[in-house]
């Protein structure tokens, strides 16, 4: 009987050693010494009264203490826990210092997102994009989730970057969030958290009005009135030349107007543009319609056939964009210069029966579809020759039509 009432007593004391603190007594106690509650937990309190958080602890076979803060900030059950997880840690082989390291050196938000600019940057097609990345994150997110280490950013931090632009700034706030996205994919790689937080907050947020504004485009029947109208304008000649060859080529302003000599085989009949210069990034040949080749002799003829074919009023400068623009409104047309391109891809799908592969690759579009994208090997040059050269005979044929009309 004895020997059961022992065995009772020293369980109790063995109980009483493993929590022998309580948050009264931690409150309350000032008297300097070390308090010691269970798995080596301790409470320190100094002359000057300041109270703080010891663990001494036996990591690897070595006996070491780690510091757990104030306990102003940390409660005794916040204590306890950790302690009791060091010492479970530590009996598994790990280091509990090793992890509060690594903790405290875990990069905050801001930090992650600069890191990953600069990762990324040497990828994009331009300094704008680059800059627009961690512009966007500047304006709209660092204020708020910036100062967080990137394990700690919940859903509900993100929910409330986004929520106050989600419907004001639609657009914007689809790239915050696909930005945040690549900074947590990056965090999750590096393995700090198992989450991406940007992606789990679709069914929080409501859904987006589309308000996007396709650009204006000009009916393709109406292509050769256009074109009408400009040639007899007064505007300078390198103007209506780059215009006229924009709409037959069905190009991009920029490759137009930053056209080089070097580029062009007149005698071929072959455009061949630079990769540097095309938003696939690939070199991409155009085929010439006689009417494209006349306006390229025209344009020769204006200049010394060397550097820039449509130069700008400053020596060495290309025409603006807004030239071609503004140019395209004062002849009283409402629509943008890009728009011509979608005129070319409306007549080819209404008026021919050009596969679309032919018309696509003659707008010099990249295949979206990866798969598809890595099968395809043909640019179709002779087949967009012949669509090219249809696309300027059904201007040159209806021009003049709205006169006769009249």
């Amino acid at each position: 009987m004895a020997d059961g009432n022992q065995k009772i007593q020293r369980k109790a004391q063995s109980k009483r050693a493993e929590k022998a603190l309580s948050a009264a007594f931690v409150r309350t106690v000032t008297k300097p010494g070390k308090y010691t509650d269970g798995h080596g937990l301790f409470l320190k309190v100094d002359d000057t009264g300041a109270k703080r958080w010891v663990q001494r602890i036996v990591i690897r076979g070595k006996r070491t203490e780690i510091g757990m803060g104030s306990a102003s900030l940390v409660s005794l059950a916040e204590a306890s826990e950790t302690a009791l997880q060091n010492r479970k840690l530590a009996r598994a082989g790990g280091d509990p210092l090793q992890a509060k390291r690594t903790a405290q050196a875990l990069l905050t938000f801001e930090e992650a997102a600069r890191k990953v600019h600069k990762i990324h940057e040497p990828t994009w097609r331009n300094k704008k994009h680059a800059a627009q990345f961690i512009s966007t994150l500047e304006t709209y997110t660092f204020p708020r989730i910036g100062k967080l280490k990137v394990s700690e950013v919940a859903t509900a931090d993100v929910l409330a970057v986004l929520q106050p632009i989600w419907l004001e700034k639609p657009e914007t706030a689809r790239r915050v969030r696909q930005r945040i996205g690549t900074v947590m994919k990056w965090a999750i790689a590096n393995g700090w958290r198992t989450d991406n937080p940007a992606e789990a907050i679709s069914q929080a947020l409501p859904k987006q009005i589309d308000t996007q504004q396709h650009r204006k485009a000009l009916p393709y029947d109406k292509v050769p009135e256009f074109l009408e109208t400009l040639k007899a304008s007064d505007a300078g000649d390198f103007t209506k030349l780059a215009l006229e060859l924009v709409v037959l080529t069905a190009s991009r302003s920029s490759e137009v107007r930053k056209a080089e000599w070097s580029e062009f085989d007149l005698e071929q009949g072959i455009w061949t543009r630079p990769a540097e210069r095309m938003k696939s990034k690939k070199e991409h040949r155009v085929p010439l319609s006689p009417r494209a080749l006349e306006i390229l002799i025209e344009a020769r003829e204006l200049c010394t056939g060397e550097g820039l074919v449509f130069p700008g009023t400053k020596i060495g400068k290309p025409l603006s964009d807004m030239t071609l623009l503004k140019l395209t409104k004062a002849l009283g047309y409402d629509v943008d210069v890009h728009g011509f391109r979608t005129s070319f891809k409306t007549w080819a799908q209404e008026r021919t029966n050009t596969p679309r592969d032919v018309s696509e690759a003659a707008l010099a579009h990249v295949l979206k579809d990866k798969a598809e994208a890595a099968y395809a090997r043909s640019d179709f040059f002779e087949k967009r020759r012949k669509l090219m050269e249809r696309w300027a005979s059904y201007i040159s044929s209806n021009l003049g039509s709205m006169a006769r009309i009249a």
